[in-house]
């Protein structure tokens, strides 16, 4: 997977590597301080299928076959999107944006490319503070999935729809 990938180019054990980064989340501070942390080089980023979560793939055709508009957006490089695009309708990086989460403009960036109203659009993320808070800021309807470090580590507010699997979405949003 990326981060052991990206551990081993780092010349450190995903073990001390995934402890760093989970220090670093539960201070409140940004996860790229990891490098800095380890006192080496921010390795290049890599990415392939591998790297998707399982049920990532089978919760995008089922949502297609129910006649929702798929869009894939995150905090990521350009050359992710490359990945999905078979996948989905609309397609948006960070990278290629240039405007990055938490910022209001990044959600308002998604609502331009659904082309249909905040409380139409359905954004999933692990993090609260980079995710579900600001989706539901701009009018969006959170959903947060309990999974990856941050999943764990955050709470959500009460109003946003929870799930712990990509299998759980499509039901979720009926």
């Amino acid at each position: 997977m990326m981060w052991t990938r990206a551990a081993a180019a780092a010349g450190v054990t995903p073990f001390t590597l995934m402890g760093v980064l989970g220090g670093l989340i539960a201070q409140g501070r940004q996860h790229s301080e990891v490098w800095d942390v380890l006192g080496v080089e921010h390795p290049a980023a890599t990415w392939d299928d591998a790297d998707w979560y399982p049920d990532a793939g089978a919760c995008l055709d089922r949502l297609r076959s129910a006649g929702y508009r798929v869009c894939a957006v995150g905090n990521t490089p350009q050359f992710v999107e490359e990945g999905l695009g078979r996948r989905v309708e609309v397609l948006g990086s960070s990278e290629r944006w240039q405007v990055w989460k938490p910022d209001a403009a990044f959600f308002a960036r998604v609502i331009e490319v659904a082309g249909v109203a905040p409380a139409k659009i359905a954004y999933v993320g692990d993090r609260v503070d980079n995710d579900v808070g600001p989706a539901l800021a701009a009018g969006i309807v959170a959903v947060h999935i309990r999974r990856g470090p941050w999943g764990y580590l955050q709470e959500p507010p009460p109003e946003a729809i929870r799930i712990r699997s990509l299998d759980e979405l499509p039901a979720a949003l009926r």
